[in-house]
């Protein structure tokens, strides 16, 4: 963790993301706590008092072009809970790195490609912490809401009608303020791109090989009327999906000033939604 944490340091510093999410701790380093860290007594009195527990579901591998590494969603998963452990007293459970990605099953990776299964596991892992007392939970995705949210949804759903525990899903897309648009200059994106490139020149610049880095080529156009139509990466030229490096947009644009501005927004989002989620009503004790 000492990358992200350092990473998370500097954005202080520089002002990107402003010391008041501190909450008036005095600049202590740590105000959450992550759950694997934590001694049982420990994780029992935390879960116990913590307003909000935060269940993250990220890609340890997927595919992100040829330049990017394959972790690229679990490390932003990883940052965003750095953030979240250092700025808030919320408790992080240990990270679910495998999910249902369908789009990108054309490429090598790690993926539970049946989505019950992939449920399932997370519902069973959601209704042990609130069985182990956590007040508030938030699921906090990595992928897009209509791929690995759809079945994240359910649980999420569930876990509130079961348990009468207020629950909170944020997706990828979920953190995307509209300023982050006015980043970016390539035509069109959502993949292993110009924005996400940037994040990683920042992340982890050290595993970026912008020298492989190309513009992917563009995909099928917008529905023609209302409604959801899925899509995916294909490698089949005839498909209208066809997108032989798994890249949709332009990472060759990609710079680490980019990356910061996107972080930043991303960071703003998120602890906004954990503000405010964390005041949340909770069920009454009859």
């Amino acid at each position: 963790m000492f990358r992200i944490s350092l990473l998370s340091s500097l954005f202080f510093v520089s002002g990107l993301f402003p010391l008041s999410v501190l909450e008036g701790q005095g600049g202590a380093a740590t105000v959450g706590a992550f759950l694997g860290d934590l001694t049982w007594p420990e994780a029992e009195a935390q879960l116990a008092q913590a307003p909000l527990v935060v269940l993250p579901v990220g890609a340890g591998a997927k595919e992100h072009g040829p330049h990017l590494p394959m972790n690229a969603d679990a490390a932003v998963l990883e940052y965003l809970c750095r953030i979240a452990v250092d700025s808030l007293p919320v408790v992080v459970a240990p990270p679910i790195l495998h999910g249902w990605f369908p789009a990108f099953r054309a490429f090598p990776g790690t993926e539970v490609a049946d989505p019950a299964a992939f449920e399932a596991y997370v519902m069973e892992v959601a209704r042990s912490l609130v069985k182990n007392g956590a007040q508030r939970l938030v699921i906090l995705n990595t992928g897009i809401r209509l791929a690995t949210g759809l079945p994240l949804g359910v649980v999420a759903r569930e876990i509130r009608v079961q348990t009468g525990t207020p629950t909170l899903l944020l997706s990828w897309d979920d953190l995307e303020p509209p300023e982050m648009e006015e980043i970016a200059e390539q035509e069109y994106g959502g993949h292993a791109d110009e924005l996400e490139t940037s994040i990683h020149l920042v992340l982890q610049p050290e595993k970026v090989h912008m020298d492989r880095a190309a513009k992917g080529l563009p995909r099928e156009g917008p529905p023609p009327g209302p409604g959801y139509r899925p899509g995916f990466l294909a490698r089949d030229p005839g498909d209208p999906g066809y997108a032989p490096t798994g890249v949709f947009g332009d990472p060759t644009l990609a710079t680490a000033e980019k990356g910061r501005r996107v972080l930043a927004l991303l960071s703003r989002e998120w602890m906004t939604a954990l503000r405010s989620f964390a005041k949340a009503p909770l069920p009454s004790s009859g």
